[in-house]
């Protein structure tokens, strides 16, 4: 071997152990854990894809899914299901800490895990679709009981039907794939039901309670799980436990995607951009809202949004924007109205902490009905109040006779020597006023008539 090549060798040894982004895999195994704490959305389903990644590239054991969720959005539910059903990695579904629960779409996640567990004094279920609303029934004693079925309360509609029947047909065929309780995960969808860490053991719901993730690994040891139709016995007892922290991209999805975030970043691009257009060099409005209005767009893009709602949203801004230029009552309120109708239809499907919040848009459209009104009281003041340039300027400012013959002579105005013609009798020294600009020759007449009649 040359020493060209072991110096080659050397420094890409050096280049990916110092460049890599995730720690080199060593010989002894580990379990590696991934805790998805809030609503399953778009950050949630980048940062799971991302720990999938982490675990098959560096062989490991296990990959721990700590689940404490409300729920989310179905479309990135789905994504994660899919990804646990692909994975070349075993994916333990531990709902913890102590208080946690894995709610409405969790509950999903949870049935397709490998292995699923839960740490006392957690809960799961309520997993009905958000699309049929997710309300609890009103209480109306046994006539509320008549008017239901041996499978729940009927769906509203044709629509809620089909979302409440596809849901009962994912979760039971996630039950009939990892041999659990198909039957409860039906009462949880059509009833909205929900179960503690113990009877949800009872129920064969999971597999086994454990306290932490030490007990969790022993628990789980010796079991066989289906790996993409082969089968494989964990061998998890006493392995080491690494947590995947999120990076920084995951931390700035997991904000910009709540749809009141990305609504507002929106409106600050709108209006930046807007105001180096109409201070142009100001330069800070403009690349600021630029990156605003891309971001918020971004986020609208991973979102289930309906595109009218956007299109309304983006229709009242660009009426209070016309509003602000052209002040007309019509526009102005035509804007709000349709910002307002906009921002209720944006989303299509509202989930656990993924709807709109009408304590950001109402201040949101007052805020920029104001600043419309105020950019228009100053606009129609500035069209009232006389020129400040040209010939028009100079009328009514003050002169001074520097020399006169006849009818003619010339004056000082703002420091500058004019050529000047008055009507009446003036003589130099006089101080006199501008009534009139015609080809830069000023047409005057005495203020200080007393004065200047004495010195005639």
């Amino acid at each position: 071997m040359t020493f060209a090549r072991v110096a080659l060798l050397a420094a890409a040894f050096v280049a990916a152990t110092v460049f890599s982004p995730f720690p080199s895999a060593g010989s002894e195994r580990v379990a590696l854990s991934v805790a998805i704490d809030g609503a399953i959305g778009p950050a949630s389903t980048r940062q799971f894809e991302e720990a999938l990644d982490v675990a098959a590239s560096r062989g490991a054991a296990v990959l721990i899914l700590q689940l404490d969720t409300p729920g989310g959005l179905v479309t990135s539910m789905r994504e994660m299901i899919a990804d646990i059903l692909d994975s070349p990695v075993p994916v333990i579904g531990y709902v913890a800490p102590a208080g946690g629960h894995a709610a409405s779409a969790g509950t999903y996640i949870l049935y397709a895990t490998h292995v699923a567990a839960m740490a006392p004094g957690t809960n799961l279920g309520a997993a009905t679709p958000v699309e049929m609303g997710g309300l609890p029934s009103l209480p109306g004693g046994d006539k509320d009981k008549d008017a239901k079925d041996a499978t729940g309360p009927p769906p509203a509609d044709a629509m809620m039907a089909k979302v409440t029947n596809d849901a009962v047909a994912l979760i039971r065929s996630l039950a009939e794939l990892r041999g659990r309780n198909g039957d409860w995960g039906e009462k949880a969808v059509r009833e909205a039901a929900s179960l503690s860490a113990n009877a949800a053991l009872q129920e064969h719901v999971i597999d086994f309670v454990a306290h932490d993730t030490t007990e969790l690994l022993q628990l789980a040891d010796g079991r066989t799980v289906d790996i993409a139709g082969r089968k494989v016995v964990l061998a998890t007892k006493g392995l080491p436990v690494e947590t995947l922290e999120p990076g920084w991209f995951i931390r700035l999805l997991a904000v910009i995607t709540d749809p009141n975030t990305a609504v507002i970043l929106m409106l600050v691009g709108v209006y930046g951009i807007i105001f180096e257009f109409t201070s142009p060099g100001a330069v800070a409005p403009g690349v600021i809202g630029t990156i605003c209005l891309v971001l918020g767009l971004y986020a609208l893009n991973l979102l289930p949004i309906n595109y009218t709602g956007l299109a309304l949203m983006l229709l009242g801004i660009t009426f209070l924007i016309i509003e602000a230029f052209n002040p007309t009552v019509v526009l102005g309120l035509s804007g709000v109205a349709a910002f307002l109708f906009g921002a209720a239809m944006l989303l299509r499907v509202e989930g656990p902490g993924f709807a709109m919040s009408w304590v950001v848009i109402g201040p949101a459209a007052a805020l920029t009905l104001g600043l419309a009104l105020l950019t228009g009281t100053y606009l129609w003041a500035a069209r009232r109040s006389p020129p400040r340039v040209g010939g028009e300027a100079m009328r009514g400012l003050p002169a001074e006779i520097l020399d006169w013959q006849g009818g003619e002579g010339h004056v000082l105005a703002q420091g500058e020597r004019w050529r000047a013609k008055a009507d009446g009798p003036v003589a130099p020294g006089d101080s006199v006023e501008v009534t009139d600009v015609s080809d830069l020759v000023l047409t005057v007449r005495r203020r200080d008539a007393g004065r200047n009649g004495a010195r005639q």
